[in-house]
């Protein structure tokens, strides 16, 4: 019973007794929760067998059965759980909370509830007396996958929503395009996914590596695909936030048309859909032409997609055609700019008024806010040498004064800025460490933290020599239970505008749906005790108890297939030997 993950605000054990259902048991979902009456009938049916009759009402004649009902004096995602003589009650102050509920009860009746069909049928199941009151300490709980680099079918994407769910997180992160694929139908661009979903070849490794997988790979999601998913997640009161990557990060596009790149500096026609790893040098002109086809695409996004934040990526945009461009020179003196970092800040404001104007919310990578490369340390490579190591925003320095973009600080026509040259109500994804995130929230902007350093989960689980296709830092799940999100730089109000924080999962080296689970867990377990639950300092939190209440979770997700990094380390057929990454010595010492 104290084995629950994420770990809930207050659980009070009850006077030994269990609520036992049977196949008399009722289940009774009150107003606005028959959504959830509905999924958690349908999942304990699989597990259990039980049919769990629909209940009439709520009443003390259910003494064997679940009941589920709001209460409005709950906070939205709050939820109440009571399991007594009287039976099991769920109350939430919204049908959200009233789900979160439902996937503590289904930890409650033990790793076998998350089975597709009973393991046996005379197994009792029972609920244990117990008073659990809980709520999230952050409105956005997110997991971030890229199905750009390694498509994942939409079964997979639906499983992942599924996992998400039984770890109460709530916010999907889709990076949908990327210079080595583009992964949505936009039905005006048909070329998108005829030539951008699918490339030749694929580099095995990192770009170091001498082996490659000489096939096609490829794929795409269909609008009636997105609509599903996004059904599917809201059904799990989960948010998909979908990414279109610009100006940086779209070789694929390019590909497919490719009067939207330099075309004075190199021939976009001889482009492919990129098969390395790395930034491409390949970028998006910025021209008229451009910015109207882009518009195009988001407005077939906005229709598919109904959250209130739209992702542009924004991150790595290689300068170096766009400074070879006399086309590109002459716009930027054209609108008054002081260089290409300048440029690049005036195409993401175009954006962000764009969808200010429909109603959304822009969110990009930390470099929305000052251009793309005054963090950087080395130029974009194309090649096949070894990249250098970018140092994090945190490694570089305070920011200039005014913040950084403070050169770009320009108003762009039809809608006001903030001192950072962004619209009051864009966000920021904080990738490069804390820094871009600080300044951000100090600058009024809202903040959703995914430092590189703590929660990138293609990163490396441990330092030996098994661990397959080492990537970046090594990132144990100590370390990943250690991560704080609220930096402590900041002042209460500016710690309002961290709306929580999210792990990503980048998948140049994850080329099946099982590398991914092994990069992705049980780190993720970590992960979202952190978001959801209020522990103390990291140096205070129990990682001993967190270790021991794991020890019935991986028996939850071995019943829901999950292939996690066992603890004991990767099993044989989870070692990639021979294949080479790119692990990174050190790291920054966290904030």
């Amino acid at each position: 019973m104290s084995e629950l993950i994420p770990a809930p605000h207050s659980l009070v054990a009850g006077s030994g007794g269990e609520v036992r259902l049977t196949a008399h048991s009722q289940l009774y979902a009150g107003t606005a929760t028959e959504g959830v009456g509905h999924w958690l009938r349908t999942v304990l049916r699989e597990a259990t067998g039980l049919p769990l009759h629909e209940g009439r009402e709520l009443d003390d004649s259910y003494g064997d059965g679940i009941g589920l009902q709001l209460d409005s004096e709950l906070g939205p995602e709050e939820y109440r759980l009571v399991s007594d003589e009287s039976g099991v009650l769920i109350e939430g102050g919204s049908a959200a909370g009233v789900f979160w509920g439902a996937q503590s009860l289904r930890q409650l009746l033990g790793p076998e509830a998350y089975r597709r069909a009973p393991l046996r049928r005379d197994r009792a199941w029972a609920v244990p007396y117990v008073t659990i009151e809980d709520a999230p300490r952050f409105r956005w709980r997110g997991l971030m996958l890229d199905v750009s680099r390694h498509f994942m079918p939409k079964d997979g994407v639906l499983r992942y929503l599924d996992l998400m769910a039984a770890h109460k997180l709530n916010v999907f992160h889709f990076h949908l395009t990327d210079d080595q694929g583009w992964r949505i139908e936009i039905k005006r661009h048909p070329k998108l996914t005829e030539v951008g979903s699918w490339r030749a070849r694929t580099k095995f490794g990192h770009r170091a590596s001498p082996f490659w997988e000489e096939k096609p790979h490829g794929g795409y999601y269909t609008q009636d695909d997105i609509r599903e998913i996004v059904a599917y997640a809201a059904e799990r009161h989960i948010s998909v936030v979908p990414e279109i990557d610009i100006p940086g990060h779209s070789q694929a596009a390019i590909a497919a048309y490719p009067e939207l790149g330099n075309t004075d500096v190199i021939d976009t026609t001889s482009l492919s859909v990129w098969d390395n790893w790395g930034i491409s040098l390949n970028v998006l002109a910025p021209t008229d032409n451009t910015l109207r086809f882009y518009e195009e695409v988001f407005e077939e996004v906005l229709e598919l997609f109904p959250s209130e934040f739209i992702h542009v990526g924004g991150d790595e945009c290689a300068k170096e055609q766009w400074r070879q461009s006399p086309t590109v020179q002459a716009r930027i003196r054209d609108l008054g700019l002081a260089d290409e970092d300048a440029l690049q800040s005036w195409f993401i404001r175009h954006f962000d008024n764009w969808l200010t104007a429909r109603g959304r919310r822009l969110i990009g990578w930390d470099e929305i806010l000052e251009g793309g490369s005054r963090a950087e340390v080395r130029a974009p490579v194309e090649s096949d040498e070894e990249e250098g190591a970018k140092r994090p925003l945190d490694e570089v320095g305070a920011p200039p004064a005014g913040g950084w973009g403070s050169r770009q600080g320009i108003r762009a026509p039809g809608g006001e800025t903030t001192k950072l040259g962004l619209a009051p109500g864009a966000a920021v994804s904080s990738w490069r460490g804390y820094q871009g995130g600080i300044t951000a929230a100090q600058a009024g902007h809202d903040v959703v933290m995914c430092p590189e350093q703590q929660v990138y989960l293609d990163h490396r689980q441990d330092g030996g020599a098994d661990e397959p296709v080492p990537i970046g830092y090594v990132r144990t799940l100590e370390d990943v239970y250690g991560f704080e999100p609220v930096p402590p730089q900041l002042t209460p109000d500016q710690a309002r505008h961290v709306l929580g924080t999210q792990a990503n999962v980048w998948t140049e080296v994850m080329e099946d749906h099982a590398r991914v689970d092994y990069q992705t867990f049980p780190r993720l377990a970590a992960f979202a005790e952190v978001a959801w639950s209020a522990l103390p300092a990291p140096a205070e939190r129990d990682f001993a108890g967190f270790e021991q209440r794991m020890t019935a979770h991986y028996r939850r997700l071995d019943a829901l297939g999950v292939a996690y990094r066992p603890p004991t380390g990767p099993l044989p057929w989870q070692r990639r030997p021979g294949v080479l990454g790119r692990p990174i010595e050190g790291a920054p010492p966290n904030v």
